[in-house]
C-alpha cells in the first residue's frame, strides 16, 4: 500500500509542468547535462523531480535553502542511477543537509565494512543509514567545473550507494555472480595499483584519497569516471569498464571536456 501511494504521487508529479528557472539551473550548475542526449536530459529532469520531493532538506549555518540548490544537487546525484532500471532514487538516504562551506566535523564515523565518514574539515559525508551532508560551495564548483576530476556529490553519493546492502566495502549491489567476480578482480587490481604508486609518490589519475579504504576507492573512481571518462579509459580500460557496465553509461562516448 505505501508503495503504490509512493508511486502514485510521483506519477502525478511528473504530470505537472517542469518547474520555470530550474533548466537555466540546470544548464549553468551541471555541466554532466549539456553532455547528455535530450532523451537522457529528459530522465534526469524528471527523476531530480522525484529526488527532490522524496528527501527532507535542511540547512545549517545560516543558509537559506533555495531550489537553484536542490536542482543543482539532485540532478548530479541522479546523474549516477540514470540508465538503472531497479534504482530507487536513494531511497536509504532521507535527508540532505547543506552547510554553506566545508565544515568542521570532530568524529569518525564507522559502518559495517568500513568508515563511513573521516573527522576534520569536510566538504561532504555519506553517514551509514543517515543523511548526506554537502558544503554548497563545494558541490557548487563541482557541477561547474568539468576539468578537475572531482565531485563532491558523486563522491558522496557513490558511498550511498555502496551502503545500499549494508555493508561499506566498494561493492554496490551487482547484477550477479559473473559481474561480482569482475568486479572483484578489477578493483581489487586497481585499488592496490592506486596504494602502490601512492607509496611510490607516483602521479595518478585517480585521486590519492581513494586509498584510504575501499569504500574511498570506489567513490573517488566513480568521480573520475564521470569527470574523466576519455582519460579512464585510455589509462585503466578494465576500470573503466567494470564501471560503465554498472552504471550502463560510457561517458567517454560523450567526451565533451574530456579530450584525452
Amino acid at each position: 500500500m505505501i508503495s503504490w501511494l509512493r508511486n502514485r504521487r510521483r506519477r502525478k508529479l511528473l504530470e505537472l509542468p517542469f518547474p520555470e528557472g530550474w533548466e537555466r539551473h540546470l544548464r549553468r550548475n551541471v555541466h554532466h547535462y549539456q553532455e547528455l542526449s535530450r532523451e537522457d536530459q529528459a530522465k534526469l529532469r524528471d527523476d531530480l523531480r522525484i529526488f527532490i520531493d522524496d528527501k527532507f532538506w535542511e540547512t545549517v549555518d545560516g543558509l537559506e535553502l533555495t531550489d537553484e540548490m536542490k536542482v543543482t544537487i539532485a540532478a548530479q546525484a541522479c546523474l549516477l542511477t540514470l540508465r538503472m532500471d531497479d534504482h530507487d532514487y536513494f531511497r536509504g538516504v532521507r535527508t540532505v543537509i547543506l552547510y554553506p562551506n566545508p565544515f568542521l566535523n570532530r568524529h569518525r564515523g564507522h559502518g559495517p565494512g568500513g568508515i563511513v565518514s573521516e573527522g576534520g574539515i569536510n566538504s561532504g559525508q555519506a553517514w551509514f543509514r543517515g543523511p548526506v551532508i554537502l558544503s554548497w560551495a563545494q558541490a557548487l564548483a563541482g557541477g561547474r567545473d568539468m576539468t578537475d576530476g572531482r565531485n563532491v556529490v558523486l563522491h558522496e553519493f557513490a558511498h550511498a550507494l555502496d551502503m545500499a546492502d549494508g555493508l561499506v566495502n566498494g561493492t554496490p549491489p551487482l547484477s550477479g555472480g559473473e559481474q561480482s567476480a569482475r568486479w572483484f578482480e578489477v578493483m581489487t587490481d586497481e585499488y592496490q595499483r592506486l596504494i602502490e604508486a601512492s607509496r611510490r609518490g607516483e602521479p595518478t589519475l585517480l585521486d590519492k584519497y581513494g586509498a584510504t579504504n575501499v569504500g574511498e576507492f570506489f567513490a573517488v573512481a566513480t568521480e573520475c569516471f564521470f569527470e574523466r571518462g576519455l582519460w579512464m579509459r585510455h589509462l585503466h580500460p578494465r576500470l573503466y569498464e567494470v564501471l560503465r557496465e554498472y552504471y550502463q553509461q560510457d561517458p567517454a562516448a560523450r567526451g565533451v571536456g574530456q579530450r584525452v
